[in-house]
């Protein structure tokens, strides 16, 4: 990834977004070529020039002083994940930030913590989205993870290339959306992984969505929320996920999907994990599923 240009892309497009008058701005006669604001308006509102903040924006002016980062921030309203990539796109070049080599793994302890969590779906994901870990409800609700080839278990490239998760996953669009903006914070984090840029040749080839989320420049760092998912067998599931950096490991992200107790989903889950179980019969045939037969 060349730094420059990204941190060019990154800033223009979140000075495009801020209006004059969101900027508080009194008006201006002049014609604006873009509806953002302009280079001098980002200077004068963080306190710098405007010939050093161009430079800045072309990656041409070194790493600034944390007080000008935090004034670029603030006037470009930039929220934690956005403030983190500014920062990383700003950052000089050292050993702590070259793309790492040693595989992930995912130590015994948490890996007999994931696995305690029986009654809903959790698994745990390490850089570029890679699914390192999953408990037995993860594979029913989302994918078996664990029957894929080793480079193909990776979340962003199921919720992208899967034809399946399209009908399965609620919401595909923003939550693959969210997914390209997870991988382009790791981008700015790790410039130099190869493995994340062969993902991301690959997710614009075969994606053709990809490259219009991937040219938005924006960053997500996803720690809860709520997922939907239609399920073949047991139909629409809902979710309020937490995510959660074990200690020790700052690349790996355990997410728990949790369910109302009572709820159509928790019984629904009660269902699924009858089937999974070792030696169950398998789950009966919905009438007129379209999956049944694929």
């Amino acid at each position: 990834m060349d730094r420059r240009s990204e941190l060019a892309g990154f800033l223009r497009s979140r000075r495009a977004r801020i209006t004059p008058d969101r900027a508080g701005l009194p008006e201006d006669a002049r014609a604006r070529r873009v509806p953002g604001l302009r280079r001098d308006e980002v200077a004068r509102l963080a306190g710098v020039s405007t010939e050093y903040y161009t430079r800045l924006e072309q990656g041409r002016a070194g790493t600034p002083s944390p007080e000008v980062v935090e004034a670029l921030a603030r006037t470009l309203q930039l929220d934690p994940a956005e403030r983190e990539h500014l920062i990383d796109l700003l950052a000089r070049p050292t050993p702590a930030r070259r793309a790492p080599s040693a595989p992930q793994r995912v130590r015994p302890g948490l890996y007999l913590t994931l696995q305690t969590l029986e009654h809903v779906p959790a698994f745990i994901v390490g850089r570029r989205t890679d699914m390192l870990a999953t408990n037995r409800l993860a594979r029913e609700v989302l994918t078996d993870f664990d029957a894929l080839p080793a480079p193909q278990r990776n979340l962003a490239r199921y919720y992208l290339l899967d034809p399946d998760a399209r009908d399965r996953v609620g919401d595909w669009e923003q939550i693959a959306a969210e997914t390209v903006a997870m991988l382009r914070l790791e981008a700015g984090r790790y410039p130099n992984d190869r493995r994340l840029a062969d993902l991301v040749g690959e997710l614009t080839l075969r994606c053709p969505e990809f490259s219009t989320w991937w040219n938005d420049h924006r960053v997500l760092r996803r720690t809860h929320g709520t997922k939907c998912y239609h399920h073949p067998e047991v139909g629409e599931l809902h979710f309020s996920y937490e995510s959660f950096q074990p200690p020790g490991d700052p690349d790996q992200v355990l997410c728990v999907y949790n369910v109302e107790p009572g709820s159509p989903t928790a019984d629904a889950l009660r269902l699924l994990s009858s089937w999974a179980a070792p030696g169950a019969p398998p789950p009966p045939r919905r009438h007129g599923d379209r999956h049944a037969d694929r």
